[in-house]
């Protein structure tokens, strides 16, 4: 009885390792042809397809199949122990094959992504400005992403239309560059000219509404009188409701009358379409007359006596 028994589990055995054998023999020969069906695409030289190669979908079936046989050796020892060295050497293979198949996907999703940059650089069109400095970078972000310079205010670049995770892709010196997204404009910026500024001020809310000759009005008051910390920009009367004017709040006769004069210094290089303060207004078109006299509005800020009030072409 107990040869009977010992027989019996002997066949189980040979049982057993029939079906892994199989599974061993399938396992190799699906890698083996997702492995040259890859190779081939993915060294060939042509260009790069705009789907994943279907090749590289047979990956995930060759790791089942050979997933299950080291869970089926895990689970029968009996079965471990019969495998052959050469069953062993051909399972080894199987998941070197897997660990190939995958090291060419990663290869093929970068260089994917290499001609997608390189295709968007040459196809860059869009010309757009620098509204303040902005730092240039290598990626659009992530540990990857190194600073690579600055580029200065009002300087003109070229877009490829790419946007990621909150910087946009910009074409320099022909290569692909990062910058923090929101400072482009359409617009080309004012260049300021001596004594007069187009940095930034404390309170960029005061911009709103307004045109690019009254921001420039407004960026020159705000560096030359950092003392003033009150403007008045664009609302829905008068010329303000076209953005081209801005008050500049002050009761201090001496400080305003200064303001004012800054104003009329520079008329030429602001554009500006007039100047009115303390019930007087000037104007370029007749500077010659200096400040004229303007018929009482009944109170101090209609009159003009608490701002300066400037406009712009």
């Amino acid at each position: 009885m107990a040869d009977h028994r010992h027989k019996r589990v002997t066949n189980a055995r040979k049982v057993s390792l029939k079906v892994s054998r199989t599974a061993l023999v399938a396992g190799p020969v699906a890698a083996v042809a997702t492995v040259a069906a890859v190779s081939v695409g993915v060294f060939s030289g042509d260009p790069a397809p705009t789907a994943r190669p279907e090749a590289l979908t047979a990956a995930p079936a060759a790791a089942a199949l050979s997933g299950s046989l080291a869970s089926d050796l895990t689970r029968d020892p009996e079965a471990s122990r019969a495998l052959s060295r050469d069953a062993r050497a051909s399972l080894q293979a199987d998941l070197d094959a897997e660990k190939y198949i995958l090291k060419l996907q990663t290869r093929y999703e970068r260089l994917s992504a290499t001609r997608d940059t390189e295709r968007a650089v040459r196809r860059a069109d869009t010309l757009q400005w620098t509204t303040t400095d902005l730092n240039v970078w290598s990626e659009p972000g992530g540990a990857a992403a190194k600073q690579l310079g600055e580029l200065a205010a009002g300087k003109e670049v070229l877009l490829t239309g790419r946007e990621v995770a909150g910087r946009t892709e910009i074409v320099l010196d022909g290569k692909s560059r990062w910058v923090t997204s929101g400072y482009l404009s359409t617009e080309k910026p004012v260049a300021a000219a001596a004594g007069l500024s187009m940095a930034p001020c404390p309170d960029p809310g005061v911009e709103s509404g307004l045109t690019s000759g009254a921001v420039y009005v407004y960026r020159s008051v705000c560096h030359a009188f950092p003392q003033v910390t009150s403007y008045g920009g664009w609302d829905a009367h008068g010329e303000h409701s076209s953005g081209r004017a801005l008050d500049i709040m002050t009761s201090d006769v001496t400080l305003g009358t200064a303001i004012a004069d800054f104003l009329r210094a520079h008329a030429s290089e602001l554009h500006l379409y007039d100047v009115i303060w303390r019930q007087h207004i000037w104007t370029p078109v007749r500077s010659s007359e200096g400040w004229r006299s303007m018929p009482s509005r009944g109170s101090a800020t209609a009159n003009h006596y608490d701002h300066v009030h400037v406009s712009v072409y």
